[in-house]
């Protein structure tokens, strides 16, 4: 009976804030799939926005556990089809991210409260400072010989930092220096897909 309350709940919500035929075709999608309540507790959580991320929050060291990704508004979310499109974009992302060495172990990021951070992709670090903005949740990362932008994102069991597509192939471009990388071009790919979606790592 709960379970039936909260999917008329998550479908209420997504009619209120889409609008369009991709608002309707994405709530069809989410009903046909929301067999449990973890993913209607996504759902309801990617419609009513993200939890206010403030730079006490990012303090200390993240280590990689996923792939991750997100929108940049309600109605985008709702146009790709919502929370389980982003889930499947997220398994897409997966062997991209294996086959170019991204794994649990070799991938985490510090951010100190001193304003400096050290970040290492598939095993190669990147090190400088970083200023947060907390209206935007926006990192800007400065290095000495590169800025990167990601944005922080809470998430049910730790951190998301998601970046531009773009943003983050030029980071694993210059950590790795393989500008032709398969992998790379896959993801730039997908994420063309999509508007408004950002990719990055799920981190606890």
């Amino acid at each position: 009976m709960k379970k039936t309350m909260l999917v008329f709940a998550a479908a209420t919500m997504l009619l209120t804030s889409s609008c369009g035929v991709g608002g309707q075709s994405s709530l069809g999608s989410i009903l046909g799939t929301a067999a449990n309540g973890e993913t209607i507790g996504n759902v309801i959580q990617s419609v009513l926005g993200l939890t206010k991320v403030t730079q006490r929050d990012i303090i200390g060291t993240w280590n990689y556990q996923q792939p991750g990704c997100a929108f940049t508004s309600e109605k985008l979310l709702a146009k790709a089809g919502g929370e389980i499109v982003a889930a499947d974009i997220k398994g897409r992302l997966k062997p991209y991210y294996e086959n170019f060495g991204i794994a649990q172990g070799n991938t985490k990021v510090t951010f100190g409260e001193d304003g400096k951070f050290s970040a290492t992709v598939a095993g190669k670090t990147f090190s400088g400072t970083y200023t947060f903005d907390e209206a935007t949740a926006k990192i800007s990362m400065r290095g000495l010989l590169l800025t990167v932008n990601c944005y922080a994102k809470k998430n049910a069991t730790g951190m998301g930092f998601l970046f531009e597509a773009s943003k983050l192939i030029t980071l694993m471009q210059a950590l790795s220096a393989l500008s032709g990388s398969t992998e790379l071009q896959s993801i730039g790919e997908l994420a063309k897909q999509y508007d408004g979606l950002r990719v990055g790592f799920d981190m606890r």
